[in-house]
């Protein structure tokens, strides 16, 4: 597979962090004890704190770089000067680490202290960080240049849908759209289940498709030599159970149709 310019340089820091004694892929657990919400919500002035996310943007200007962190849920303003950082002679990990083998994308740890910029603006002063994850491919972030024009937006609908974690990353509301079937899925659960009801599984692989009127998808069992067939609905499963003797009973099931597709009409759901 042909690189990009900006992966073969990628991997060369990559190397470089390596050299330097920095393993790019830490194993080891990195125990946070704030979040970009926790900060913002319960603020305190020079309050020590220790976080962790994706590096999305920076503004290097000599000794000291304001930068942009996004955790799980949200971004914080960071603050990197270099004497905090190397207080010693020694200024390495500021001027060679941070400047020329960070980028974009990069997954980072953080110890710092809380303070209010002149503007107001919460943030982290950095006393120390870590290299938790090296990103090889760079995100496709928006720009925008004086007039207030954005480009390279990633907002290529077949793009979008086959690299969902891409579009996750670079497009907060797509993440909350995710958060909030959740929760509608936990309500739905809930009420159901204050009712009475009882949350069954019932077979995914059936040697019957029944239930509805669809074409199946069609698989062996190499151990039995049967064929099966990928659900296509649950219904007389569910009417087993209550057959059986349950007064009531659900199921959040994904059933599957060999059938045609659209945004709409997805062979699994």
């Amino acid at each position: 597979m042909q690189l990009s310019e900006q992966e073969v340089i990628r991997r060369e820091k990559l190397t470089k962090l390596r050299e330097l004694g920095i393993n790019p892929y830490p194993a080891a657990l990195y125990p946070v004890d704030a979040t970009s919400k926790s900060i913002k919500d319960h603020y305190q002035e020079d309050k020590k704190v220790v976080i962790s996310g994706r590096l999305m943007s920076r503004r290097i200007q000599g000794k000291a770089s304001f930068a942009e962190l996004q955790d799980s849920e949200g971004r914080i303003q960071v603050y990197f000067n270099r004497d905090e950082i190397c207080p010693g002679e020694d200024k390495t990990k500021y001027n060679e680490v941070y400047k020329k083998l960070l980028d974009i994308g990069d997954i980072i740890g953080i110890e710092g202290t809380l303070f209010t910029t002149q503007v107001g603006e919460k943030t982290v002063m950095v006393k120390d960080f870590s290299m938790l994850s090296k990103a090889l491919r760079p995100l496709p972030l928006p720009k925008k240049d004086a007039e207030g024009n954005v480009y390279d937006e990633f907002n290529d609908p077949e793009l979008r849908y086959r690299q969902r974690y891409v579009d996750l990353i670079v497009n907060p509301s797509v993440k909350e759209t995710f958060v909030k079937r959740t929760k509608i899925t936990n309500s739905i659960r809930g009420f159901l289940n204050n009712m009475g009801y009882l949350e069954v599984e019932t077979p995914i692989l059936q040697p019957i498709p029944g239930g509805a009127a669809a074409r199946p998808f069609l698989t062996h069992h190499n151990a039995l030599n049967i064929p099966l067939y990928l659900r296509i609905a649950n219904e007389l499963y569910l009417k087993r159970l209550i057959v059986g003797g349950f007064e009531g009973v659900y199921e959040f099931s994904k059933d599957f149709r060999n059938e045609g597709m659209d945004r709409t009409h997805n062979p699994e759901f």
